[in-house]
């Protein structure tokens, strides 16, 4: 069902309580899957609106808005925070600290906009509540926390997100980016990458630096692994398929005179296809444990940190919001562009229960900060987007995708 008459406009009020929401939420963001304070306001603000609404996955919030017969549509926004210390100079700017898991104490910042993702669906939220004549159905508003650890969509999914909310026929989502504010960018098909991340442990035998001969360099050995994995992609993996693998860290040793017991490595991997996530990882593996048998070491140890999924957009699906989203900002203001080889656990939720879903993007950047050298982008400390027309269009992209379901 798609409505012909666009989505309803914000009133000044709207915006004002929409702003001053986004502003609080900027100046308190907390890290993944500790969002205690920012599930507190984000349910009370649902339930003043007249939903319903459940806690679910820890810090994740569910509202429903019930509306007769009609489909059953969902939209998805998270919550957290990073541990960057922020640097924008507005004046919301967050002071906020947090505690990582290993009891380290960091400044946090909402760093990749979900500070807007969370404004902007609780302000459609409110608006559908207060224009139930426009549509007929069921809206599920999935506030998810944990999304820059991938643990909140799969944390909520396993705390049985859809067997307490109705399952939706579609699951929509949407990310603010450093694109021009008032516009929208979307990928058919393949969206963004699945991404798996790892930490290797390389084990040697402590030396002094003069008796490298009573040792197994974990160093030398970790500089060789690096090295070889890099032709994986380049020399093992076809040129037409995508694939990037990344050592993001490298840690040994103490001083300069000791050839050290250990060193450790993070990886991250990046992929569309599962067939060459299977042929990277099992390649990773291969070089790792192969370089180590060269250097006479033990068998490394290799922690998977996390996975994020694959997310991709059904092609029929994204046609319906694209025809939607250009109806409502205009032709020229909705774009088509090349999958991005950034990761979201946005494509769990629909994946869990087989149902389609749409993901898209929305510019936060003025023509004045998109001209800045460098542009601000997500995970910097200096990105702040504009706060108009930023939010509105976050939230008429929000209505108008809702309103394409379950619009009369």
């Amino acid at each position: 069902m798609i409505t012909t008459s666009p989505a309803p406009v914000l009133t000044d009020e709207q915006r004002a309580e929409m702003h001053d929401l986004y502003r609080h939420l900027h100046a308190n963001p907390e890290l993944s899957m500790q969002e205690h304070r920012t599930a507190a306001l984000i349910q009370a603000e649902l339930e003043r609106a007249g939903l319903e609404t459940f806690v679910c996955g820890g810090t994740g919030v569910v509202g429903i808005l019930r509306n007769g017969e009609g489909p059953v549509v969902a939209f998805r926004a998270d919550t957290d925070g990073l541990p960057i210390r922020e640097d924008t100079g507005v004046p919301y700017a967050s002071t906020a600290t947090g505690t990582l898991d290993d009891g380290t104490e960091v400044p946090v910042m909402h760093g990749c906009g979900h500070d807007t993702h969370a404004a902007t669906l609780l302000t459609a939220a409110k608006v559908l509540a207060g224009s139930t004549e426009r549509w007929s159905g069921t809206v599920v508003l999935i506030f998810q926390p944990g999304e820059e650890t991938a643990a909140g969509a799969r944390a909520m999914v396993e705390d049985g997100l859809w067997d307490r909310a109705p399952k939706p026929e579609v699951v929509y989502g949407q990310h603010v980016m450093p694109g021009l504010a008032g516009t929208i960018q979307y990928a058919s098909g393949h969206t963004m990458t699945q991404a798996d991340s790892w930490k290797v442990t390389l084990l040697g035998r402590q030396s002094h630096g003069s008796q490298p001969q009573d040792s197994i360099d974990p160093i030398v050995l970790g500089a060789h692994i690096i090295t070889r994995i890099q032709t994986i992609v380049s020399r093992e993996i076809d040129p037409r398929r995508a694939a990037v693998v990344t050592v993001g860290s490298f840690h040994s040793g103490l001083k300069e005179n000791i050839i050290p017991a250990d060193a450790e490595f993070t990886l991250n991997i990046r992929t569309f296809d599962d067939a060459v996530r299977a042929k990277v990882l099992g390649a990773l593996r291969r070089v790792i444990r192969a370089e180590a048998e060269a250097s006479n070491a033990p068998e490394p140890l290799i922690e998977e940190l996390y996975t994020f999924p694959k997310n991709y957009n059904d092609p029929q699906a994204t046609s319906d919001v694209v025809e939607a989203l250009r109806r409502e900002l205009g032709e020229g203001s909705v774009n088509e562009i090349e999958p991005l080889m950034g990761s979201e656990d946005f494509g769990l939720l629909a994946e869990s229960i087989g149902v389609p879903s749409v993901f898209w993007f929305f510019g936060g950047h003025t023509e004045e900060t998109l001209a800045a050298d460098p542009v601000p982008m997500n995970h910097s400390p200096f990105f702040a987007p504009a706060m108009e027309p930023t939010l509105s269009t976050g939230v008429q992209a929000a209505l108008a995708a809702i309103l394409s379901k379950v619009g009369v």
